[in-house]
């Protein structure tokens, strides 16, 4: 389905699913990268919230500002007046002209904060700018490997996600959407706004309206997996010091039966129970990939630890994506009826499907007759 909105551009294509990511990370790893992403939303709206406040605070301090102003210059002229009457003696003038000053000064006190205020939100928004939000676990798809220059210093693996989550909205009771084949179609029903469809035994008069959807993301996660280097957890903890336990890491996974080399360091840190191990040779780490779990000897204790490659990871190119179906319409004031939730959407399909009542072909119906329902929008690749 077409969607209008920048930073992207998105169009519809139904509501199925596909995703073109090769595979990746663990599930451990997404569930952290969605929490994480969970978390900073939360602190942009929040800040987003606390900025409009401080705006129109700061458009009522300015009012208040003018409003003293000019009370201020009508007093004057007041007081112009009133002396060359005769009437009001100095004194008087003076005392309220100085309640005016304080009042004018205490007034500028509180636009000057108002703008400090700002001007942190503003640096607030700059520091927890990013945006969170959850992304539902996906299937990765292999595209293609590409050859690495003569030379290339390592044998660490360069992988590139691209990740787009398909666009929310949600579907009320007694609502449908109907998405067309052509474009036109759907921003002609839109114009004509109400419809009369006869559902059995009713006539109901309906109303297509545009709708705006949720926000939805693309971005690229570039994974690092290191070629010399592995993460070891799950170590037991023993009462012996630190140097003897990174010596029987150092020998274990020097004289592996999984493959193993010379270790050029380990770093063991006793309270996570967790190790780095990193080989001289790059091919030594290549045994253990893929293996999850590896038997471990220390101090006539066999036990199993975890082994996983070490990985690096970060974001680019991220993008927020929302805006308004160009070929969907959303279908309001479908009445109850006994008939079952099938048969009207059946009967709502073969109205708009006809050419005299404006329609056309019709590639994905929604209709919702209890309770609420999602329907979700992706990218047309």
């Amino acid at each position: 389905m077409d969607l209008t909105s920048p930073p992207c551009s998105l169009q519809d294509n139904g509501f199925s699913r596909e995703t073109t990511d090769p595979s990746g990370p663990s599930t451990d790893e997404m569930e952290s990268l969605k929490e994480e992403l969970e978390k900073w939303k939360g602190r942009l709206e929040k800040a987003e919230k606390a900025k409009a406040v401080l705006l129109l605070c700061k458009l009522s301090a300015d009012e208040e500002h003018v409003k003293a102003q000019d009370e201020l210059a009508k007093l004057k002229d007041f007081q112009e007046k009133q002396h060359k009457e005769g009437v009001m003696s100095r004194e008087s003038y003076e005392i309220e002209l100085s309640l005016l000053n304080q009042e004018n000064t205490g007034l500028k006190r509180e636009i000057e904060k108002l703008k400090e205020d700002l001007a942190t939100n503003k640096s607030m928004l700059s520091r927890f700018g990013q945006i969170k939000k959850k992304v539902a676990e996906m299937n990765m798809k292999f595209l293609h490997m590409e050859d690495m220059k003569d030379g290339y210093p390592d044998m660490n693996t360069h992988c590139v996600f691209h990740v787009a989550t398909k666009i929310p909205f949600k579907l009320d009771k007694n609502q449908a959407l109907l998405a067309f084949e052509d474009e036109e179609v759907a921003q002609r029903l839109i114009k004509m706004d109400k419809h009369t469809v006869n559902l059995d035994s009713k006539t109901a008069n309906l109303r297509v309206k545009p709708f705006t959807l949720e926000m939805g993301i693309k971005f690229e996660l570039h994974v690092t997996i290191s070629g010399k280097k592995i993460n070891v957890s799950e170590i037991p903890e023993l009462s012996i010091p630190d140097d003897w336990m990174r010596d029987k890491l150092e020998l274990h996974f020097h004289k592996s039966e999984h493959g193993g080399g010379e270790v050029e360091s380990v770093e063991y840190d006793k309270r996570s129970k967790t190790a780095v191990i990193t080989f001289l040779r790059p091919e030594a780490a290549s045994g253990f990939v893929g293996r999850t779990r590896c038997p471990f000897f220390v101090n006539g204790r066999f036990c199993m630890v975890s082994v996983f490659p070490s990985t690096e990871k970060h974001l680019e190119k991220l993008q927020i994506c929302s805006g308004i179906s160009k070929k969907t319409i959303l279908l309001k004031g479908i009445p109850e009826t006994e008939d079952d939730e099938e048969s009207v959407q059946d009967m709502i399909e073969i109205h708009f499907q006809k050419p005299s009542n404006g329609g056309g072909e019709i590639e994905n119906i929604k209709y919702v007759s209890k309770g609420v329902t999602w329907a979700y929008f992706e990218e047309d690749t």
